[in-house]
């Protein structure tokens, strides 16, 4: 499948294309296309899940914990 892509690019990104096009002899949208698979590479085509520290290590306790007064009753003192 192919896709065609615009984007708008400042000053400095254009200027960073027109070099890497010169020294490269690439054409633009390769050095854009070899950009993203960098990227991907990097960053991973997929985020990674992140773990909550301390979910599910802990075993019984009040489950409303936040929610019910009594609990909050002595916070603090």
């Amino acid at each position: 499948m192919k896709a065609t892509v615009q984007a708008r690019l400042d000053e400095e990104s254009e200027a960073a294309l027109k070099q890497l096009t010169r020294r490269l002899g690439w054409s633009p949208s390769r050095v854009v296309r070899e950009g993203l698979r960098l990227m991907v590479r990097h960053y991973g085509a997929t985020p990674k899940k992140r773990k909550i520290i301390g979910m599910g290590e802990f075993e019984g306790g009040p489950p409303d914990l936040a929610t019910n007064k009594k609990y909050l009753e002595d916070l603090g003192q």
